[in-house]
């Protein structure tokens, strides 16, 4: 055995996975600021200065951009206004840098260090204007990406300015006008006051090691569909055929299952630091990739049935297939699982696609990495095993009727799951075309209907007649049709605690038959007014609609009497969604880390609060606050140990009675 090759090979997949243990999402790494150069009384230049932090660089300006590439562009957008013209488009004051990206396989425009961008006006108007607008920008290094980042500009130009005029700086009140409440701007009180928080002793979450684990389950499943099935004993025999030893052959499909999970684990860290790691949270909350992806589930389920056959150029395989003939060694070897990776497209692309939508609620490199290393392990680690015992594939079962059978049950779970990532923009918008029993009812359906094509008393086209069921097909339709009874409660309002990550929560339930649900409040300064005039103690609790593990807690601790009775009694339920995407009435600039934020939508006021009092912006956190909006107790995150929360709740209850 080639044992210095398999080294090399492990040593280099450790390295990348402690490369993205040790990734952590950047900060904003650009100040921007803005002045006007006065030519004439009626001719002036925007100049718009960006200090980018050193090893980062923001990209061209949207005119510089390849419309194609999947980046931010630098683009100024300006507020209209009567006799205002914008002469040509924004210029810089050095060369923009162009670097091949070769993921993309286009040339990127970059901008480094401090660049000046400069805009020509008119103005053929009376007395002065005032000319806002924003700047969307991104900032990049090597490894990862910032969110895009508003920065809003705001200067005076006309016949009383001379020479410069600098932007009025952002002002953050301390207390809001007249006309504004004390929820459009959200900066009013010591409610709002950052405090120093301490984090109960809590189990680290295991949410990340389970995308490994679904990773692997998703791996053995591809294994089972058409696609890869048939693909074993061919990749046996490209094996046996080079007429090598026995420890060569084990060797050569080592390396071989080492070069799948490189090829899924760069595909998966390649695709994350694309869009960027910090963006991978409100990816994965926006409506428009949420309804994407329900589409592409639901065109994969229709090709799973039979209706048509989804596969990337067969030209791209060949040729793949071919250099593995033509190459020797390692990089043949290569090859040969780049081709199983194409080949096996049409079968894995919608798990992989599932893998790597819940990792991206991670938001850091770690999750699609692990996810991706995960499947790639499950898919690669039975060819391995089938080299070690050749003589396992004379037991394999051969390719046939039930192949097609594992394909159409897929087309069912990829139509269950699709309808979760509708759920999300449906929640997040508020559009209540998908509340929970409307959700229950379509699972109900589509679990019913599997558990009849597992009896054979369902059949589509091109399936193979068969006189009998089998005994695994049995029990699968024993268990998909008791699944299905087991939702029918959820339809008068039963908890439903085991797909309570799932499906919508019992808020949006018109007809609830098992109790009414939370007395809460979605709005911070509303719940903290309510709490202070009834002198009751505030839970707070940050949640998201797209948030996985704030399901899990609503129905395995929230759901229960012993919780309900003390929160209902005892307490002011302040819940609040930080991925809302309701706008504001009235949106407004506040200050952080240095530079202005537009806050526009609900869900932002609420990140930004969690960000600014309590130092933190993950999901499900829980917090229990005095009156004034101190702290009574270390916070909670997720945990779905009843009796710690029960605890947990009593002795902040306590606290606030000797507090008074």
């Amino acid at each position: 055995m080639n044992h210095s090759r398999i080294s090399r090979a492990l040593t280099l997949l450790m390295a990348v996975f402690m490369a993205t243990a040790a990734f952590a999402a950047p900060t904003q790494k650009v100040k921007w600021s803005t002045e006007i150069d006065s030519l004439s009384p009626t001719e002036g230049v925007l100049k718009f200065t960006a200090v980018i932090d050193p090893t980062y660089h923001i990209y061209g300006m949207t005119h510089e951009v390849d419309p194609s590439l999947q980046i931010q562009p630098t683009e100024f957008t300006f507020d209209a206004v009567d006799g205002l013209e914008f002469v040509g488009q924004p210029t810089s004051n050095v060369t923009v840098k162009r670097e091949f990206d070769e993921v993309q396989k286009l040339e990127i425009p970059i901008y480094e260090g401090t660049v000046i961008f400069s805009q020509p006006f008119k103005w053929t108007g009376n007395g002065a204007v005032d000319i806002k607008g924003k700047v969307r920008s991104m900032a990049c290094d090597a490894t990862s990406c910032t969110p895009p980042f508003k920065y809003s500009f705001d200067v005076m130009f006309g016949n009383s300015t001379a020479g410069v005029a600098k932007s009025k700086p952002v002002v953050v009140p301390t207390e809001p006008a007249a006309e504004v409440s004390a929820a459009d701007t959200g900066v009013n009180s010591g409610w709002w006051e950052p405090v120093q928080m301490q984090s109960a002793e809590e189990e680290e979450q295991a949410s990340v090691w389970m995308i490994l684990l679904i990773g692997f389950a998703g791996g053995l499943l591809a294994l089972l569909t058409p696609c890869v099935w048939p693909m074993i004993p061919m990749t046996m025999s490209f094996f046996l055929k080079k007429g090598r030893t026995r420890s060569k052959s084990i060797s050569d499909a080592i390396t071989y299952g080492v070069s799948i999970v490189v090829i899924y684990l760069v595909l998966g860290i390649g695709i994350t630091l694309l869009f960027g790691a910090s963006k991978l949270n409100d990816i994965a909350t926006s409506a428009v990739f949420n309804l994407i992806f329900f589409a592409l589930l639901v065109v994969f389920a229709i090709s799973f049935f039979g209706a048509f056959d989804i596969k990337l150029p067969s030209k791209w395989s060949n040729k793949m297939d071919s250099r593995a003939e033509a190459t020797t060694g390692a990089l043949s070897i290569f090859f040969m699982a780049f081709t199983l990776v194409l080949v096996s497209f049409s079968c894995t692309g919608p798990i992989i696609g599932t893998l790597l939508v819940e990792a991206a609620s991670q938001g850091s490199l770690l999750g699609p990495a692990l996810g991706m290393g995960g499947f790639a392990l499950g898919l690669a680690l039975p060819f391995a095993l089938f080299a070690f015992f050749p003589s396992l594939l004379k037991e394999m079962p051969k390719s046939g009727g039930w192949l097609n059978s594992v394909k159409v049950v897929l087309g069912f779970i990829e139509l269950i799951l699709s309808l979760k990532f509708l759920s999300v923009a449906d929640l997040a918008y508020g559009w209540h075309i998908l509340d929970r029993e409307v959700f229950l009812s379509l699972w109900i359906v589509l679990f019913v209907l599997l558990g009849m094509y597992l009896l054979g008393k369902l059949r589509f086209s091109h399936d193979s007649h068969s006189e009998h069921t089998g005994v695994f097909s049995f029990f699968l339709a024993v268990i998909s049709l008791s699944f299905a009874m087991y939702l029918v409660p959820g339809l008068w309002g039963a908890p439903l605690k085991s797909i309570s990550a799932f499906a919508p929560p019992l808020t949006t339930q018109d007809f609830n038959l098992y109790g009414g649900t939370f007395r809460e409040f979605d709005d911070y300064d509303e719940g903290m007014k309510y709490a202070q005039d009834n002198k009751l103690p505030v839970l707070v609790d940050f949640s998201g609609f797209a948030c996985v593990n704030c399901r899990k807690m609503e129905g395995a601790v929230f759901d229960t009497g012993e919780v309900r009775d003390i929160v209902e009694n005892g307490y002011v339920l302040i819940k609040l969604m930080v991925d809302d995407k309701a706008p504001l009435a009235k949106p407004y600039e506040v200050e952080e880390n240095g530079s202005p934020t537009l806050i526009e939508t609900v869900g932002e006021k609420w990140s930004y609060l969690q960000r600014t009092k309590f130092g933190i912006s993950s999901q499900p956190y829980y917090v229990i606050l005095n009156n004034e909006g101190a702290p009574l107790m270390p916070s909670r995150v997720y945990d779905e140990n009843v009796d710690a929360f029960v605890k947990w709740l009593n002795e902040g209850a306590e606290k606030y009675q000797t507090s008074k």
